[in-house]
């Protein structure tokens, strides 16, 4: 047998591609890169403090860079021929399209009324019931755009499909964010910066999209097809688990006050968020499977709607209600949970392969 056989009935099995040794042990890793962060900024403020200066319409540009470690071995590997066949299969972006914006927001809505106003009522005050509703309602409102490039890549995604998700997902947001939002808190004139959500796509998206490209093309020409997917790709392959784990070390650096501070309100917070982050990836993971779509559009089909475009989130919160305000604290809550929970996510997405 050989090893292209080999690794397909490997994936038959539901195996998926062989994981390194970072990616093995990521929830390890993630773990204690979250205990780093949160000590980091409260032993040694001053570093946060100065990285968080470098700072750009509400857009970290430290985190920024680390987000293009993060995902350049996504883009590097598309084909860029291979993008114009996503029109052969329209209903992998239809249910990326219908999860997101006519079926997350509300559901996430939904839940948090429940368990903020009803189970953990005498917990919480009114007026912070209110305020995590509003952070939860930031998060939900808008689908992933850097990270699910990493969840694609671990639960062996089509590159070219999900860029074409995402990227359909990015120009939905920028017209239906603010509407949605408003239209869920029932709250007018909320002002959401315009200017954060064009240079978060052009950041995260944009720029690791052309470096790609162009390398890509640099590289074939200059060494081959076969030395690039086989030795450069696999080089830097680890890149994408570094950028993810520094860039958790700096966000926690930025958060450690507020998660050291609100023990008990983040476990309040924790447990909606991962309610639904299951309840959205299962609607989503099940009407693919239903559909009969291949897995490798199903999965991050899936995962684009169970994760959140954080880094968005965070940024609206603080500028709209406050770095110290309970929807500053639900959304960097938002952050903690989002990856391990998707870790799972992907977990099960590959276990689940052989059903597709």
């Amino acid at each position: 047998m050989t090893e292209e056989e080999r690794g397909n009935e490997k994936k038959a099995e539901g195996g998926g591609r062989e994981l390194s040794f970072f990616e093995k042990y990521l929830s390890v890793w993630v773990a204690v890169c979250i205990v780093a962060g949160v000590a980091l900024g409260m032993l040694f403020p001053v570093i946060p403090n100065i990285l968080g200066e470098f700072e750009y319409a509400h857009v970290n540009i430290p985190i920024a860079i680390l987000i293009w470690f993060m995902i350049y071995p996504s883009m590097a590997e598309i084909d860029f021929k291979s993008i114009l066949s996503v029109t052969e299969k329209p209903r992998g972006l239809l249910v990326t399209w219908t999860s997101n914006w006519l079926i997350k927001p509300f559901v996430m809505y939904g839940i948090f009324w429940f368990f903020m106003t009803i189970v953990f009522d005498a917990f919480i005050s009114p007026e912070l019931q209110s305020q995590y509703l509003a952070g939860a309602v930031l998060l939900g409102s808008a689908p992933c755009t850097a990270m699910v490039f990493v969840w694609s890549y671990l639960s062996d995604g089509d590159a070219a499909y999900t860029l074409v998700q995402v990227a359909t997902n990015d120009l939905i947001l920028l017209f239906a964010y603010v509407p949605l939002v408003t239209l869920l808190l029932g709250i007018g004139g909320i002002s959401v910066p315009y200017d954060t959500l064009i240079l978060s796509v052009v950041l995260y998206v944009g720029i690791p999209l052309v470096a790609g490209y162009l390398s890509r093309t640099y590289l074939i020409g200059k060494k081959g097809k076969e030395w690039f997917e086989n030795i450069f790709l696999e080089k830097i392959g680890n890149l994408t688990i570094v950028g993810l784990l520094l860039t958790l070390i700096l966000l926690f650096s930025f958060q450690g006050d507020i998660i050291i501070n609100n023990p008990l309100h983040l476990l309040l917070i924790l447990i909606p968020l991962v309610i639904f982050t299951f309840t959205i990836f299962s609607i989503a993971y099940g009407w693919s499977y239903l559909w009969g779509l291949d897995h490798n559009i199903a999965a991050p089909a899936a995962e684009i709607s169970a994760s959140n475009f954080f880094e968005l989130a965070v940024a609206v919160a603080i500028s709209v209600f406050g770095i110290t305000s309970g929807a500053a604290l639900a959304t960097v809550v938002g952050v903690l949970v989002e990856v391990p929970v998707m870790l799972t996510l992907v977990y099960i997405a590959n276990k689940t392969r052989k059903y597709f």
